[in-house]
């Protein structure tokens, strides 16, 4: 009972994010975070698609599947781009699977200690815009609930990026892709940045500016411009939040 607990808060905290101009960044990293905890997975990134078609990482649960997505994409291979690519869900039985099909990204991946990956297209009816990354540290496959339910959260991510309200308006869809793209684009530049400033890992660095976006209920692209300006220093993110804001 207790997963399906966690399963119900879950998809009560998605639906209650989409408001207007909700941070479409935030909310991809809080739901690769929960698909960790709520499926037998070790990592899980998301990748959109620009107007071109061509995927870019967006979120993950962690730097080390930052640079798993980075790999697939470097070598135009590997299960999330199977996934975006078909609309279908992907999945590898073994780690020979794996690397009889993807051989650069799984053998990077096993290097890296993952020994199971699948991936699930992010699509609405038959528009697909990205893909989930689901990796493990163990061999087994997704079970079938588990493969359900990732999909069930690709699914929740579609519709939050896609919206009712941008269903019949391509140039908002669009727009609204490419703000989360270059968001991610400033948010890497931020990270650096805090890290090297605070002497903190790159993990860690992010932790800080998602905290102070939170804190100051701000949207963490916008924070993330700050820093690269300047106009926010980097030491500022790890004081207090002070009440009512900034």
């Amino acid at each position: 009972m207790s997963r399906e607990r966690d399963l119900f808060a879950a998809f009560i905290e998605f639906a209650d994010t989409f408001v207007a101009d909700y941070d479409v960044v935030e909310f991809l990293h809080r739901l690769a975070e929960r698909c960790v905890e709520l499926i037998n997975a070790s990592e899980v990134g998301i990748m959109l698609a620009d107007r071109e078609g061509v995927l870019h990482y967006v979120a993950s649960s962690s730097e080390l599947m930052r640079v798993i997505e980075l790999v697939e994409l470097q070598h135009d291979e590997g299960p999330c781009l199977d996934a975006y690519r078909t609309g279908l869900a992907v999945h590898s039985e073994s780690t020979g699977d794996a690397i009889a099909r993807w051989p650069r990204v799984a053998r990077h991946a096993r290097d890296l200690g993952f020994q199971a990956m699948a991936a699930l297209p992010m699509r609405l009816r038959s528009e697909v815009i990205g893909a989930l990354n689901v990796f493990s540290t163990t061999p087994e496959p997704l079970s079938s609930r588990d493969r359900q339910l990732a999909q069930a959260l690709a699914d929740i991510a579609t519709i939050g990026i896609l919206q009712e309200r941008a269903l019949s308006d391509e140039r908002i869809v669009t727009t609204q892709l490419e703000g989360a793209l270059q968001s991610r684009i400033l948010i890497e530049q931020a990270k650096g940045i805090v890290a090297e400033h605070n002497h903190v890992s790159i993990d860690d660095a992010f932790k800080l500016l998602r905290g102070y976006a939170r804190n100051h209920n701000r949207l963490l692209g916008n924070t993330a411009y700050d820093v690269i300006e300047g106009t926010l220093a980097a030491e500022a993110l790890t004081a207090p939040a002070r009440s009512g804001g900034t």
